[in-house]
C-alpha cells in the first residue's frame, strides 16, 4: 500500500513538472532587430553653374593718321577697301587678304591681289563702287586728297585713314599706323623689326662713310620731260642711306630739270625708275643712248641702272627691296 502510494506521488510530481521541463526544454528565439537598409550616399545638391561672363567688345582704337586727322575705330574693321597699291601691300604683308574686299586697278601685288573686286583706277576711284560695299574701314593715300573726295566719304558715315608718306620713316609709321588700325599692332611690328633689321644691316656700311666716299648719284623718274627727285623725298633719302649724294638734293618735291644742268653736275651714278604705265624701260635706254650724256662720269664708267617703281615709289614693304638695289648700284663694293 505504501509503495502504492509512493508509486502515485512520483506520477503527481512529473504530472506537476512536465510543463516547466517542457518549457525549459524549448529554446528561446534569438531576438532580431528589424533590417536596417543599405545606407545611399545623400543626393548632391543641386548647384548653379557658375555665371558665364559677358564678353566685353574691346575699346574703340583712336588713331591720328598722317593727315593730323583723329580717327576713331569702333570695332576692329573686317571689311577694308585699299585705294592704293602701297597699302594693299600692306594688307597682304599683314595676313589680312581676307578682310580685304576690294582694291584698285593698279594693285597687282601679290598676284593675288588682281583677283579681287576694283572700285576704279589708282586716281579715279568710283565712289559709288565704295559706298554700296559698305567697308567699315577706307584706306586712301594721299594722292587722292584733291578736292572733296575725302570729306564725301566721311558724309557717307565711312571710316577712313589717310596714309601721306613724305619720307622713309612716315614709310614705316605708316606700316604701324595700319597695323593699329586693323588691331594687329604685334603683326606690324614683327614685319617693322624684319625690315629695320636689313636697313641697319646697309648703314652699318654706309654711315661711315666720308664725303668723298659717296658718289655723286641722279636719279631719273621720267625722261621726257626730264624729272627727277629733290632733297624733301624718300627717294632722296634712299640715295643717302644707301651711301650717295642725290645732284638735285636742294630741290623740292618732283621737279622737271634742264638735261644741261645734270651734265653739268656730272653724276658719278645714274639710276633710272623703270616700268611706269607703258614706258616699261623708256628711262633706262634714253639714259643708256643719250649722246649728250656721254662725257659723264657714270656713262664712262658703266654706272647706269634701272630698278623698277613699284620697289622706290610703292610706300609699302617693298620698299625696303627697292633700298638694298639702291645700295647694291651706288656701293658694289660693299653689297655683293
Amino acid at each position: 500500500m505504501k509503495g502504492s502510494v509512493k508509486k502515485l506521488g512520483l506520477i503527481c510530481l512529473v504530472t506537476a513538472l512536465l510543463p516547466v521541463l517542457l518549457f525549459s526544454c524549448t529554446s528561446t528565439p534569438e531576438t532580431t532587430s528589424p533590417a536596417t537598409p543599405e545606407s545611399t550616399p545623400p543626393e548632391p545638391a543641386a548647384t548653379t553653374p557658375p555665371a558665364v561672363p559677358e564678353s566685353t567688345p574691346p575699346p574703340p582704337i583712336e588713331i591720328i593718321d598722317q593727315l593730323g586727322r583723329t580717327v576713331i575705330i569702333k570695332d576692329i574693321p573686317q571689311k577694308i577697301i585699299s585705294l592704293a597699291p602701297s597699302n594693299t601691300e600692306i594688307i597682304y604683308a599683314l595676313g589680312l587678304d581676307e578682310r580685304l574686299l576690294a582694291v584698285t586697278d593698279y594693285c597687282d601685288y601679290p598676284p593675288e591681289a588682281e583677283e579681287k573686286p576694283s572700285i576704279g583706277g589708282f586716281s579715279t576711284p568710283n565712289m559709288e563702287k565704295i559706298v554700296a560695299l559698305d567697308p567699315d574701314l577706307v584706306l586712301m593715300s594721299g594722292t587722292l586728297l584733291t578736292g572733296d573726295f575725302l570729306s564725301k566719304l566721311e558724309n557717307y558715315g565711312l571710316t577712313v585713314v589717310a596714309l601721306v608718306p613724305r619720307t622713309f620713316s612716315d614709310i614705316l609709321d605708316g606700316i604701324a599706323l595700319i597695323g593699329t588700325a586693323t588691331g594687329e599692332t604685334a603683326k606690324a611690328e614683327s614685319l617693322l623689326t624684319g625690315m629695320r633689321e636689313r636697313i641697319n644691316a646697309i648703314t652699318a656700311k654706309t654711315n661711315g662713310l666720308t664725303e668723298n666716299e659717296r658718289p655723286s648719284v641722279f636719279y631719273l623718274i621720267w625722261h621726257d620731260p626730264l624729272m627727277t627727285s629733290g632733297g624733301d623725298t624718300f627717294i632722296n633719302e634712299m640715295v643717302e642711306i644707301a651711301g650717295g649724294k642725290n645732284i638735285f638734293k636742294e630741290v623740292s618735291g618732283a621737279p622737271t630739270v634742264e638735261l644741261e644742268v645734270v651734265i653739268t653736275r656730272n653724276p658719278q651714278v645714274m639710276i633710272a625708275g623703270t616700268g611706269m604705265g607703258s614706258g616699261e624701260e623708256l628711262t633706262l635706254q634714253f639714259l643708256e643712248s643719250e649722246a649728250r650724256l656721254k662725257d659723264t662720269d657714270a656713262v664712262k664708267n658703266g654706272r647706269i641702272y634701272g630698278i623698277h617703281i613699284d620697289l622706290t615709289g610703292r610706300t609699302g614693304p617693298r620698299i625696303v627691296d627697292g633700298l638694298e638695289l639702291f645700295a647694291r648700284a651706288i656701293h658694289p663694293e660693299l653689297f655683293k
